[in-house]
């Protein structure tokens, strides 16, 4: 797989013309795109039904799955860089300053109905839909630069200036998300009636759907499947000239359960499934043994790596001193038997993890070595060295006043790799003399109960991203998302650095840092340290990073799996049937 140059994402960043990507197969070839032919069905797993077809109407994944073909942004990722480039907008320029971006818009682009695409509906999706708070899947926190929200104006028609309150390394990379028709919503004022927006596009409503992507909706059948059909307006072409997409349809049967997928994808009924270590080695055989598909994978930018995490507020004082008490969370770390975690539940599909970064990121430093390795004895004399001994012999280790070293971790049951891994963990642990009481609840509710501070340990994933940045409410202490410390901020919101410890204060300074840095190389060197930091105090403990895997037919022409399966990004667009 090629990298990105930070150099080149550093032009990027700061504002570097960009090049138009009309002919986009020519960008793609590194990665196995050529040109295919027209015609075809693609058929694809979903796993239930979308709850709307209004991206910003819900915050659901089978939604934003199908949308992911229907609808486009500004901006879009390579496939072979991780590079973001031109979409609807064909380039774009930066001030000096870093604080106004001006954006030349396609002039090529209709909507599904013939419609003009134009700086309207930019202007319109910003200021009345993305930046509405009443809107349920705003993207607000991910906009405002400087305590305030990006200010989206029309220059002309094909051209809109975004201005910042101050400068953001990151800026463009929540510029993916999709803009709306405004001919088609003006009519009901989203800031007025942000409730009557979010009943647009409802599921029974399908038909309504106008976008500008390569695919239009061409029916619903709740239970069943959505079908896509070719966008015969849509402005993208191939080395060519072949308008894009290849395909005449694109179909998502429902299916919910996961082994249901295999098992209709092996029978012909899916092209293409995402798969797991578990599901892998049967799959592998069958591919092996003349089975008509193969299992593709690569090494994972996005993906949710799960971690282990301690309250650090949690409501016993003596358990809440030792889980902030770094020796603790050391003896942790080397308690965790990766290789075997690896080995035996990932079925070897997954490499070490990084702290807080995808190792295939560019932003990515090397702390695998702080990992350490799997060393119960050591792990057993970290304790020791706390006063955490077993004092009434019945071989538990015990904290100061008696009771046993002993605590609660939340897991999902309802995931293929935590119920494991809590059974390696529970093992391990209990021939150091600390023991863990498995608590099970359903993946959906870990982050609930986290936020409401309602658990003493946990074993949860949050997704990678290529920018650190993107990932601020969960790293910086004081942030919404930082959940095993919540008492870093108020009700508020507010930040409270009387609660951080000094190595929490500095990763909160790097981050309001790396929120207004631009210079490339000092971003680099921010997110170095904060990784640092990370991995020599332990926030939480990484725990293993997955690949990408899905097995698909070998009727599929053009599949590229680089990024995996990722919300905004449409890789359907070059997809062919042999």
């Amino acid at each position: 797989m090629r990298k990105l140059t930070f150099l080149t994402l550093g032009l990027l960043l700061l504002g570097a013309p960009a090049l138009a990507a009309k002919t986009v197969g020519a960008n793609l070839k590194s990665v196995g795109i050529v040109p295919g032919k027209p015609g075809g069905t693609y058929t694809l797993p979903l796993g239930d039904n979308p709850s709307t077809f209004n991206y910003y109407g819900a915050i659901d994944n089978n939604t934003y799955t199908v949308l992911n073909n229907v609808l486009e942004s500004l901006v879009e990722y390579n496939l072979a860089t991780y590079k973001l480039e031109p979409g609807l907008a064909e380039s774009w320029t930066t001030s000096k300053d870093g604080k106004v971006w001006t954006f030349k818009l396609r002039k090529d682009v209709k909507w599904h109905d013939g419609q003009p695409f134009n700086a309207d509906d930019v202007v319109f999706t910003y200021n009345n839909i993305i930046l509405n708070p009443g809107v349920r899947a705003n993207q607000i926190p991910n906009l405002t630069f400087g305590g305030q929200p990006v200010k989206v104006e029309k220059v002309d028609n094909s051209t809109v200036r975004m201005t910042l309150n101050q400068a953001a390394g990151a800026f463009l990379q929540p510029l993916r998300t999709f803009i709306f028709p405004q001919h088609v919503f003006a009519k009901v004022d989203p800031l007025k009636n942000p409730e009557n927006f979010m009943k647009m596009w409802s599921t029974d409503k399908a038909s309504e759907v106008v976008g500008t992507g390569p695919f239009k909706f061409g029916g619903y059948v709740t239970g069943q499947k959505v079908t896509l059909l070719k966008n015969p307006l849509y402005y993208k072409v191939d080395t060519k000239g072949t308008k894009l997409p290849y395909l005449d349809r694109l179909e998502y049967l429902i299916v919910r359960d996961p082994q249901a997928q295999v098992s209709q994808f092996v029978a012909g009924n899916l092209d293409e499934v995402n798969i797991n270590g578990a599901q892998f080695p049967d799959l592998k055989q069958k591919e092996v043994a003349g089975a008509p598909f193969k299992i593709q994978r690569s090494k994972a930018l996005f993906g949710s790596p799960p971690h282990w995490s301690f309250n650090f507020d949690v409501k016993d004082p003596a358990l809440a001193k030792v889980f902030r008490d770094l020796r603790f969370r050391q003896a942790m770390q080397s308690a965790v038997n990766r290789p075997r975690v690896i080995n035996d539940i990932y079925n070897t599909i997954a490499m070490l993890p990084g702290h807080g970064v995808s190792p295939v990121s560019e932003f990515y430093v090397n702390t695998t070595r702080a990992l350490g390795k799997y060393d119960l004895k050591a792990a057993a004399a970290k304790l020791d060295a706390m006063g955490l001994k077993d004092t009434d012999k019945d071989g538990f280790r015990n904290l100061p006043g008696g009771k046993n070293l002993e605590f609660d971790v939340t897991y999902g049951t309802d995931s293929t790799i935590y119920p494991p891994l809590i059974t390696i963990l529970q093992n391990d642990l209990k021939s150091i003399g600390v023991k863990i009481n498995p608590k099970g609840i359903l993946v959906a509710n870990l982050l609930s109960t986290g936020m409401s501070s309602s658990f003493e340990s946990m074993i949860l994933a949050f997704g990678d991203q290529p920018d650190p940045q993107l990932r601020r409410e969960i790293w910086q202490p004081g942030q919404a998302l930082h959940y095993w410390h919540l008492s870093t901020r108020d009700k508020d919101g507010k930040p409270v650095f009387s609660a951080m410890q000094p190595w929490e204060k500095r990763i909160y300074d790097i981050f309001d840092q790396g929120a207004t840095v631009t210079d490339p190389i000092k971003r680099k060197a921010l997110y170095g340290e904060w990784q640092a930091l990370f991995s020599k105090n332990l926030p939480v403990i990484m725990i293993a990073k997955a690949d990408n895997l899905a097995a698909v037919s070998n009727k599929v022409g053009n599949f590229v799996y680089n990024l995996g399966p990722i919300p905004t990004y449409n890789t359907h667009t070059f997809i062919y049937m042999k």
